[in-house]
């Protein structure tokens, strides 16, 4: 029995225990990111926990002021001061003070007027205008009116607008029968048609609405009741437009402005223009909806630090259940060599007891050994 046979699987365990410490935090940190995919809270918990830190968080407060959204810096500021993360006094206060109410109070009432004229938000003083305007039937209206008109000329109009109008009036009807149980819908479609008339919607995000409206819109019926004759009439005009409607199969759009709606109540309108600007589908919207109930005033800052990785895994499964498998790989050959090397060393141990035995018994003096001759 040679050392060599023990020096084997002792440099085998040694080589797997390197690696299973090289491996150990990757299988960690899959195993947490396949147990978290369905929690949005979780998930960006762990994204700003590699990425943000004081440093980061004096860097996008003093980059979201010089770009004048103190909304944004305001956001930055509070996910700092949850996670304990060291501030300047000073760049705190000047925060609060874009913040204060005697700074944006300038701003209120013009932003409401033209979110109430012309369907354009740009805060919450904006869409309170246009969620008014479209509460009472007069955004959706002047919408489905204006880009109606314009397609029934001839002339550039978007389809997606007009279908949103469409739903906004079958929507409204909802609100009012249900005494505000839709009011949520009702102020998602305003953030929905404003993010995309001032291009804050993003292209994934509208192609998904786009095809849902090919669905619940019968385009044909709609294109009868904005033509030229039917505009003369917006009454008829606007009851065909809602009867164009097929609201049996709404179902999903209404789920998707909902959780746009619900965005903006728990965690302000431009984090819901983030929303719409970084969610590809009705999905993503629904868990950027649950990550702004749990992180209110935070959800901008995180969208801005995380991006999709906030809300989905942007690492695939498999890959995440490989660095599982392999971690899994090195500590049972780990075990195993350890095991074979534990093997070893006790045969050895045996081996050289027996040998030491057997030398004994061949090397004890021959007055010990009885002769057959004294036996007789």
């Amino acid at each position: 029995m040679t050392a060599a046979r023990i020096a084997v699987p002792l440099a085998l365990a040694v080589a797997f225990a390197f690696a299973a410490l090289a491996a150990a935090p990757r299988a960690f940190e899959a195993q947490f990111l396949l147990a978290a995919q369905d929690d949005p809270a979780a998930l960006a918990d762990h994204a700003v926990a590699r990425a943000f830190d004081a440093d980061a968080a004096a860097r996008e407060i003093d980059a979201a002021l010089a770009a004048d959204d103190a909304d944004l810096a305001m956001s930055f500021l509070d996910l700092a001061r949850e996670r304990n993360l060291p501030i300047d006094p000073a760049l705190a206060e000047k925060v609060e003070r874009a913040n204060a109410g005697i700074a944006t109070a300038a701003r209120t009432l013009g932003s409401f007027a033209r979110g109430l004229v012309v369907g354009e938000a740009a805060d919450i003083s904006g869409l309170a205008g246009t969620a008014v305007g479209d509460l009472f039937v007069l955004g959706d209206v002047r919408d489905a009116l204006r880009e109606g008109t314009r397609l029934a000329a001839g002339r550039d109009g978007d389809e997606l607008v007009l279908g949103l109008a469409c739903v906004g009036l079958a929507v409204t009807a909802g609100t009012y029968a249900t005494v505000g149980a839709a009011v949520p819908a009702r102020v998602g479609l305003s953030v929905v048609k404003t993010a995309r008339k001032t291009g804050r919607l993003g292209a994934p995000m509208a192609a998904w609405i786009d095809r849902s409206l090919r669905e619940v819109v019968d385009w044909t019926a709609l294109k009868r009741a904005v033509n030229g004759a039917s505009i003369a009439e917006p009454a008829a005009a606007m009851r065909g437009a809602r009867e164009a409607v097929k609201v049996e199969k709404a179902q999903e759009l209404v789920r998707l402005v909902g959780d746009v709606g619900r965005v903006q109540a728990s965690a302000g309108t431009r984090a819901a223009f983030d929303g719409l600007k970084l969610a590809e589908g009705s999905r993503d919207m629904s868990r950027i909806a649950r990550l702004a109930a749990a992180k209110g005033g935070k959800t901008r800052a995180i969208l801005k630090l995380a991006g999709r990785g906030a809300i989905v895994l942007t690492v695939g499964t498999f890959n995440l259940a490989t660095w599982l498998f392999w971690a899994a790989v090195t500590l049972l050959g780990f075990v195993s060599s350890l095991k074979r090397m534990t093997e070893r060393i006790t045969e050895r141990y045996c081996a050289r007891r027996r040998l030491r035995r057997a030398r004994c018994v061949l090397g004890a003096p021959l007055a010990l050994v009885p002769s057959h001759g004294a036996a007789a």
